[in-house]
C-alpha cells in the first residue's frame, strides 16, 4: 500500500465536486486497464532506469491532452512516489480510492502505523501545497504551529480529536468548524487532515511533524540560482521546466549574478547542489589533476618506483 500516493489521492479528489471526482475514477480506471493490457506501456513504467522526477514529468506530459489534470496529477504522483516496479500497482490503488470515494461520498482512512500515516499525511500536505505560492507556507507553518500548542494545552480538545469512538470524518470535521474562516484554507485542511490520516495516539506528534514538512516543502520550493551573467526569461523557463523533472515540483527561482563563476549557474534546491558553471568546471579539473598526478609520475617514469626493494 502506497501510503503517501493514498495522501496525495486524497487532496486531489478532495478539491473535486462529484461530477469531478467522477470523471478521475473512470479515467484511472481505463489507465488502470491500459496499463494490464499493455505490456510495453508496463515495462516503460516500471523502468528502473528511469529517475522518480523524470518519470513523473513524462507521465504527466504523456496524460495532459488525454485526461483531466487531476487524473494526471494523481496518476503522475503514483508514478513518482512508488518504486518503478510498483508503479503500476500503485495506479490500480488510485483508480480503486478515486472509485471508493465516488461510491461512499467521503474517504474514512484506515488505520496505518506511525510511519505509514505520517507518510499518508505528507502526501496529503504535497497535494494541497504544490500549487501555492512560496509566500503563503510562512504564514501556514506559524498557523500550524499555533493551533498545535492549542491543542497540546486544552485537555477537553485534545481528548475530542483523539476520541477513536468518532469516526475519522467526524473528529477531522470538528477541527474544520473550530479554525472556519479565522485561518488560512490550506492551515485548516492540513490540520483538518492530520486528523484523519494520522494515528489518534499521534496526533501531537503529527502536528509538530507538519509543521517540520511546511518548512521543508518550502525549502524544496526555492531554488537558489548563482549565475555569471543575468539570463533572460527563455533560459528562466528551461531551468524551472529542468527542475521540476528533478526535484518533482514545481519551483520558484531566486537568481543572484555572481560573475566570479565565469560562465553556466549553480543551483540549489533545498540540500540538493547542482554545479554547471564553468568555475565549478574548472575545480573539478583542478581536483581530477591533482589526484592524478602522482600516478602519471609513476606511470611516465616506471622506474622512479622500482628499485626500492
Amino acid at each position: 500500500m502506497n501510503a503517501s500516493l493514498m495522501g496525495y489521492t486524497a487532496a486531489v479528489l478532495g478539491g473535486l465536486d462529484e461530477e469531478g471526482r467522477s470523471a478521475v475514477a473512470r479515467q484511472l480506471t481505463e489507465l488502470d486497464m491500459a496499463v494490464g493490457a499493455e505490456p510495453a506501456l508496463r515495462a516503460a513504467l516500471s523502468d528502473t532506469s528511469i529517475a522518480p522526477g523524470t518519470r513523473r514529468a513524462v507521465v504527466a506530459d504523456l496524460l495532459a491532452a488525454k485526461v483531466s489534470p487531476a487524473t494526471a496529477r494523481i496518476a503522475a504522483y503514483a508514478a513518482f512516489s512508488a518504486a518503478a516496479q510498483d508503479v503500476p500497482g500503485s495506479i490500480s490503488e488510485a483508480a480503486f480510492r478515486a472509485r471508493a470515494y465516488v461510491e461512499d461520498g467521503t474517504i474514512d482512512e484506515p488505520s496505518l502505523g506511525v510511519l505509514a500515516s505520517r507518510a499518508r499525511v505528507a502526501g496529503y500536505a504535497t497535494a494541497v501545497l504544490e500549487d501555492q505560492p512560496v509566500d503563503t507556507f510562512g504564514g501556514v507553518e506559524d498557523e500550524l504551529f499555533e493551533w498545535s500548542l492549542t491543542v497540546k494545552s486544552t485537555s477537553e480538545l485534545r481528548g475530542a480529536l483523539t476520541n477513536r469512538d468518532l469516526t475519522g470524518v467526524t473528529r477531522s470535521l470538528i477541527v474544520a468548524e473550530l479554525l472556519g474562516s479565522r485561518l488560512h484554507p490550506v492551515t485548516v485542511r492540513l490540520a483538518a487532515y492530520a486528523v484523519l490520516g494520522g494515528r489518534p495516539r499521534d496526533l501531537l506528534g503529527t502536528l509538530d511533524w507538519l509543521v517540520d514538512r511546511v518548512a521543508a516543502e518550502r525549502g524544496w520550493r526555492v531554488a537558489r540560482v548563482h549565475t555569471a551573467l543575468e539570463i533572460d526569461e527563455q533560459t528562466r523557463e528551461r531551468l524551472v521546466t529542468s527542475l521540476r523533472s528533478l526535484v518533482g515540483s514545481y519551483v520558484e527561482l531566486e537568481v543572484a549574478e555572481e560573475p566570479t563563476l565565469l560562465g553556466g549557474v549553480l543551483v540549489e534546491v533545498g540540500d540538493l547542489r547542482v554545479d554547471a558553471s564553468i568555475r565549478g568546471r574548472l575545480d573539478a579539473l583542478r581536483e581530477h589533476f591533482l589526484n592524478e598526478r602522482p600516478r602519471a609520475r609513476t606511470y611516465d617514469n616506471p622506474n622512479a618506483t622500482q628499485g626500492a626493494g
